[in-house]
């Protein structure tokens, strides 16, 4: 028989199979996380302990303080003090919070906003017919009502002490009887202090209730000016509350003395000009 052919088989060596791309995924996810790892120490390091506080917060509960790293600094879950740095994020709020009021456009260019070297001071500037006071009267119009009722629901939530004054122009008042512009201005202070106490602050938030009558004058060019008849509520620095009752630039005078016990928000049967 013939002879079989013999059939020799070559094998070329190689790779072993693909292995896929998986190993790719988890480095991109370790990248991301150490990225994230960075960014949260470094905020961290350059933020306020407010931000800082906030922060810790939402990696101890996602769900209950996620909200308080855009509003902790009005109380959103823990009362924070304000500090200086802290007195421009509250401005904003605050004038956030303003623009939702009926009849903003009529309103705004009487209120203003300051931050000042005892704190937060908020204006609230009368016209010629009064804007947030009946004339001559310490007896608040629903205008002054809306806005003292919306301060009062925002700063509520800061633990910081606020403090009242009222001012009025150098117009006396005509008629009998001692109320003065000096009883005025206390009477406004007071008047709102009772609605803010009310409205939103705590019973023990305001620290001082001040009248001045026309002693600081904002308009010292035009004492009769109508913008000289303001009501000032000031947020202030936790510095400046252990230091005692001060005055716009930290230093307590004779002017700055409030006006004696609080009268009635009205004074029946006495003529005043109009304040």
């Amino acid at each position: 028989m013939p002879t079989p052919p013999i059939i020799i088989i070559k094998k070329k060596g190689g790779h072993g199979g693909h292995h896929g791309g998986a190993w790719k995924v988890a480095y991109a996810d370790f990248v991301t996380a150490m990225m994230a790892l960075f960014i949260v120490l470094w905020l961290l390091s350059s933020s306020s302990k407010q931000t800082q506080v906030a922060i810790s917060g939402y990696f101890r509960d996602p769900s209950g303080t996620a909200t308080k790293l855009g509003s902790a600094l009005l109380g959103t879950g823990e009362s924070l003090p304000l500090k200086k740095e802290d007195m421009a994020h509250l401005k904003e709020e605050l004038q956030q919070s303003i623009q939702k009021m009926n009849d903003l456009d009529k309103l705004k260019k009487n209120i203003e906003m300051t931050v000042t070297a005892e704190g937060l001071r908020i204006e609230l500037l009368e016209s010629e017919k009064g804007t947030f006071f009946d004339s001559g009267s310490s007896k608040l119009n629903q205008s002054g009502q809306e806005l003292l009722t919306v301060l009062a629901a925002e700063l509520g939530k800061v633990p910081n002490r606020v403090s009242i004054e009222g001012h009025t122009d150098s117009k006396p008042f005509s008629g009998k009887g001692n109320y003065s512009n000096w009883e005025l201005s206390s009477d406004r202070a007071n008047a709102a202090r009772r609605l803010m106490q009310q409205s939103g602050l705590s019973s023990d938030q305001v620290s001082q209730v001040r009248g001045f009558a026309d002693q600081r004058l904002r308009n010292l060019k035009d004492p009769l000016d109508p913008s000289n008849r303001r009501v000032s509520i000031i947020v202030q620095y936790i510095s400046n509350e252990a230091a005692g009752p001060a005055g716009e630039n930290g230093k307590e005078s004779a002017a700055e003395k409030p006006a004696g016990d609080a009268r009635s928000d009205e004074n029946p049967g006495r003529k005043k000009d109009e304040k």
